[in-house]
């Protein structure tokens, strides 16, 4: 028989779990410790996995994923302002600029200025550039965006909004905005930051 504090005896009052045995609460206070995990471990893999997926497109296209991935999206055809082309693949015109001014100087994109205005400019893949996207593979950015479309509507409205609070709560943001390819964009000015902080 069991008896309260003062006997022989003493009990947990804490639900046990049919499962395993161990007081419900305990289970709970694991929790949140396997979600981190959990959590950390698929931020990892998408990381691992944008880093490796873009060496490997390096070594085999002599492009970055994330020039492989404008120029994909530039096969859907021709934009018309760097703006139209930073919708297409969901990033920021500063950093498809980049990315842009590189393929051009690589002959893979056409920068074509209006007549009637030097400012707006029509972009499109030249015959090299589609010569290798035949032989291209698809990039991880392309695979993320089409499961990120098979997801229900209230998946992906559960996915933005803890993305949105994680990002917020460790203060991340605010800035320059980046880029869904990677620290491509960022390449250049992090280059002349360390030529301004050598000493002369």
């Amino acid at each position: 028989m069991l008896s309260g504090p003062g006997g022989g005896d003493s009990f947990d009052p804490s639900p046990m779990s049919v499962q395993t045995g161990r007081p419900v609460g305990s289970l709970r206070a694991a929790s949140p410790d396997r979600d981190l995990a959990a959590a950390l471990a698929a931020l990892n893999a998408l990381v691992d996995a944008l880093r490796v997926g873009s060496r490997g497109i390096e070594r085999r296209l002599g492009i970055s994923g994330a020039q492989l991935f404008v120029l994909q999206k530039l096969a859907e055809g021709p934009v018309g302002s760097l703006n139209e082309l930073a919708a297409r693949t969901f990033t920021h015109q500063s950093s498809v600029s980049v990315v842009v001014t590189r393929l051009v100087a690589r002959g893979l994109v056409a920068r074509t200025a209006f007549p009637d205005d030097a400012r707006r400019v029509t972009l499109a893949l030249t015959s090299r550039g589609r010569a290798l996207l035949r032989k291209a593979p698809e990039t991880l950015q392309s695979r993320l965006l089409a499961s990120f479309e098979r997801l229900s509507r209230s998946e992906r409205k559960t996915l933005v909004e803890g993305l949105q609070r994680l990002v917020r709560e460790a203060g991340i943001g605010g800035g320059t905005p980046t880029t869904f390819f990677g620290d491509e964009a960022l390449r250049p000015r992090l280059a002349r930051s360390d030529r301004r902080k050598r000493p002369r």
